[in-house]
């Protein structure tokens, strides 16, 4: 077991996305409920954060030098030295009920990206592939997309429906389109805490945010626990690999739904964690527009 640690003492109200920019050398994450881009400096510890107009629950760099921003309802291109922000495309714009929640590119240079009711409206949500600037549907009738990450070869897809507590396995095409149906990988009905984000190493296993428990436990080939790592917080939302060497694993957090107690019981809710935990990261490939 290792014990993670604070980096950030950011309080955020639903902290998500992290997302390594190697280019830049900074890892970017989001307040999704109090509209803000996060960002921190691995080396020099220096942070900061931008303002934004709408809820997005990622930022995932081009080879540009842009970050493309999956926003509330729509995908928006974004400089972060200019500020500058340009409309890309739209999805759901006709469903005020929804908005963006997970999402991860994948080892074609994809971005893959889930939607989920507002107030977690069971079914309300779906899962899209953006690929080459088009995007695709790819399931429905999802209440809380979380813990989308692939394996390094890009053969498979991870994902899991939190409230159902199973993560999924779905084989991929060369291309890395889905081929038939997803199968059961990893059960968590009958343990503490529900599966949220997730990242994948490079021996292949699996970082998994336990959302109520915690912790974010490492799992096997075989969708086994094999390692965790301990937050002394309870909402811990979504991993990621970041650091110039990818030997940090830093964890956003959360402190939606608490009520007074709870926040002066747990200060720290919301801010970025980071732990080594002695296996290095994947670097993901940017994404690709063409």
């Amino acid at each position: 077991m290792t014990v993670a640690t604070l980096a950030v003492d950011c309080r955020c109200e639903l902290g998500e996305g992290p997302q390594w920019h190697a280019e830049n050398q900074r890892l970017y994450w989001c307040d999704i409920l109090n509209k803000r881009l996060h960002w921190l400096s691995t080396e020099s510890g220096e942070h900061g954060d931008y303002p934004l107009e709408h809820m997005v629950s990622l930022a995932t760099p081009l080879d540009d030098g842009r970050l493309m921003l999956v926003g509330e309802h729509s995908l928006s291109l974004f400089h972060p030295t200019t500020q500058h922000l340009a409309h890309f495309a739209d999805f759901e714009a006709d469903n005020p009920i929804t908005r963006s929640n997970d999402a991860r590119v994948d080892r074609h240079g994809s971005l893959w990206l889930s939607t989920m009711g507002k107030t977690a409206e069971p079914g309300a949500g779906s899962l899209y592939r953006l690929h080459r600037g088009e995007l695709t549907q790819l399931r429905s009738g999802l209440s809380i997309p979380n813990a989308i990450c692939f394996s390094p070869q890009g053969d498979a897809a991870y994902f899991t429906d939190t409230p159902t507590g199973i993560v999924m396995r779905w084989a991929l095409d060369s291309q890395g389109w889905p081929v038939g149906e997803p199968l059961a990988w990893a059960d968590f009905t009958a343990v503490d805490g529900n599966p949220d984000g997730a990242v994948v190493d490079s021996e292949g296993c699996l970082w998994l945010a336990l959302w109520g428990a915690g912790k974010v436990v490492r799992l096997n080939h075989d969708g086994q626990v094999i390692d965790d790592v301990e937050l002394p917080v309870s909402q811990p939302s979504c991993p990621a690999f970041a650091g110039e060497n990818l030997d940090r694993l830093y964890i956003t957090t959360a402190q939606e739904g608490f009520t007074a107690d709870q926040r002066r019981e747990q200060p720290q809710a919301g801010g970025l964690f980071v732990a080594n935990v002695g296996v290095r990261g994947l670097a993901d490939p940017p994404l690709r527009l063409a």
